[in-house]
């Protein structure tokens, strides 16, 4: 990651040219460093695990019956070679680089990349989650509701969720703007920056490494149902917190308008 990050993505921040950006979906960019990188990501990490498959961003962008293959048995990488392209396609931080290792569709190990500080997030299930190979922990004690804060990323909600979110917005300490970045997202519930995000797009190469990295440092990453996040689940909406308490105050206060089937 790091090796891909100095070769194709580092060179290109800040220098984009107009022939370097694209839109591949409406309102939805990419750029020449998230598919170089992603290609560059490919190789490697097949060479890495021989007999593993990557599902990628981009190449799902291009061919979305590769979705599918996120449930297969086996080894299968997540890949999202730029996370935050709108931010690095605008020369601003942040942005991530970010993998995940799925074995029969469960995340097994996650590694988030913050190529212009060089700090490295990993997780393994069931070994922690460290920083630069410190391992960290979230808060674990609950607060009220006043001192709880949170981006809820209302872009692609539709209107009766946003519209519910929006009035109870007064339940919780402040809604944030946040960075859209996944992978700082995520972190920053450990580094008690935030204390909960709600995402509603859940694209598994989005989460997977977050979720990972969150849980193990003991925090929550559940849809609103209570069922914790798996790659292989498409639905939207998912609550992520520091602790099962904050996750429980903000699905009772912020998100109390929402159904749990979403």
């Amino acid at each position: 990651m790091r090796e891909v990050a100095a070769q194709v993505i580092l060179p290109r921040f800040g220098r984009l040219s107009s022939d370097d950006v694209h839109e591949k979906a409406p309102g939805d960019i990419v750029t020449a460093a998230d598919r170089e990188a992603e290609v560059l990501l490919t190789a490697g990490l097949t060479d890495l695990l021989p007999g593993s498959r990557v599902v990628g961003e981009e190449a799902v962008a291009a061919d979305s019956s590769l979705l599918a293959h996120v449930g297969d048995a086996g080894p299968v990488w997540l890949v999202d070679p730029v996370d935050g392209t709108a931010n690095f396609a605008a020369g601003l931080e942040p942005f991530a680089v970010m993998v995940a290792l799925l074995r029969d569709g469960e995340t097994v190990a996650a590694w988030i990349l913050d190529p212009v500080g060089g700090v490295a997030m990993v997780a393994e299930r069931g070994g922690g989650a460290f920083v630069d190979g410190v391992r960290v922990h979230a808060p674990a004690a609950g607060r009220p509701a006043r001192e709880l804060r949170g981006p809820t990323f209302g872009r692609h909600q539709p209107a009766d969720v946003r519209a519910g979110i929006d009035a109870a917005a007064g339940t919780v300490g402040e809604i944030l703007p946040g960075h859209f970045c996944a992978g700082y997202e995520y972190p920053a519930i450990v580094r008690d920056e935030q204390q909960f995000v709600f995402f509603w797009r859940t694209l598994p190469w989005d989460h997977a490494p977050g979720a990972l990295f969150l849980t193990e440092a003991g925090g929550v990453a559940w849809r609103l149902d209570g069922a914790a996040y798996a790659p292989t689940d498409g639905r939207r909406g998912l609550l992520v917190a520091q602790n099962p308490d904050v996750w429980h105050t903000v699905r009772t206060t912020l998100l109390a308008s929402l159904s749990a089937s979403i």
